[in-house]
């Protein structure tokens, strides 16, 4: 018997979905790597396989379509949008030295 195929997209969703150490570590290494576009691309997913927009509106207090703006292919999200985000996604930022001043 066949298995129905899914996307690429939804499959990579399902395992971030099941293994929030593996979400952690998909969004660190992007965060490291990655450049803006796929940085967002990386927290759109976080965001679906955490319940998706709705819920994050919920957690967040901020408004669905804000979310929806900041988060987009086009997304320029606040910092103060990101920290709630994080903070809805159990998340928080830390920085590290990366070269001598």
């Amino acid at each position: 018997m066949t298995r129905p195929s899914i996307s690429h997209e939804t499959a990579t969703i399902e395992s971030l979905r099941k293994n929030p150490d593996l979400a952690l570590a998909y969004l660190n290494d992007v965060l490291e790597d990655g450049d803006e576009e796929e940085c967002l691309v990386a927290l759109r997913r976080l965001v679906e396989a955490s319940g998706g927009i709705a819920q994050l509106a919920r957690e967040t207090h901020l408004h669905e379509k804000s979310l929806h703006r900041a988060l987009s292919e086009k997304g320029n999200p606040t910092f103060r949008s990101l920290i709630a985000i994080f903070n809805a996604l159990g998340l928080r930022i830390s920085l590290i030295r990366t070269a001598a001043v």
